[in-house]
């Protein structure tokens, strides 16, 4: 697979990553996306990262969860998978408290039974540290999330869109199940604060799977 990488500020370590990621993604896509296709959705992931990180030793390893992420996504809408599963979508802001404790919440109660993603409109740098305590709490671990916008495919390839506090920024595409959760930002707040966000939105997840799902979650 010949590299198509032309970006002058990579490190030799960065360019090899890149490099690998996509000969990663090929060899999972093969026969349903071709090299081009997969080489650009991995370049617009590194460039959607690579203005607001601070780490940059990981903008190599986001991009390309980013990118699968993206290519699943844009199978499904274009009917290039079996995979029959509810899609739940979780919109907020940032992308670094709500939209992430229900994530969070979802790939807990329903595992492999529901496929689930989030995104914000603005998303921040990295997921709240109070947010992950909060969730550390109730066992699920989140400290390996990272905000994302959402884009035009993820919010296509969803069954149900959950917006928390996007507002007239939210996508509306027509075929979804569309909720508006009603639910705090917990931006600024301290854990003793979050506690009740995080079991309020618990409860709203084992309701929105006791709807979607033929057996309701553990």
């Amino acid at each position: 697979m010949t590299s198509t990488w032309h970006r002058e500020t990579l490190s030799i370590d960065q360019h090899l990553a890149l490099t690998t990621a996509a000969v990663n993604l090929a060899r999972e896509f093969d026969g349903t996306f071709g090299t081009e296709t997969i080489e650009r959705f991995l370049h617009a992931s590194y460039d959607e990262f690579a203005g607001r990180a601070v780490v940059l030793n990981y903008l190599p390893l986001l991009a390309e969860r980013f990118a699968r992420q993206r290519l699943r996504a844009l199978a499904r809408v274009q009917g290039l998978t079996s995979d029959a599963r509810p899609a739940v979508l979780f919109l907020c802001t940032h992308n670094t408290g709500r939209s992430q404790m229900a994530l969070g919440f979802l790939s807990h109660l329903a595992g492999d039974r529901v496929i689930g993603s989030s995104g914000g409109s603005i998303p921040g740098i990295s997921a709240n540290p109070a947010v992950v305590a909060a969730m550390a709490e109730v066992g699920i671990d989140i400290s390996g999330e990272f905000p994302k916008p959402w884009t035009d495919e993820i919010v296509q390839a969803a069954d149900t869109v959950i917006s928390m506090g996007c507002g007239d920024a939210c996508p509306i595409f027509p075929g979804r199940r569309y909720e508006e959760w009603a639910i705090e930002d917990p931006d600024v707040l301290a854990l003793d604060d979050i506690r009740p966000i995080r079991d309020d939105i618990e409860r709203r997840v084992r309701m929105l799977l006791t709807d979607i799902l033929s057996a309701p979650p553990v």
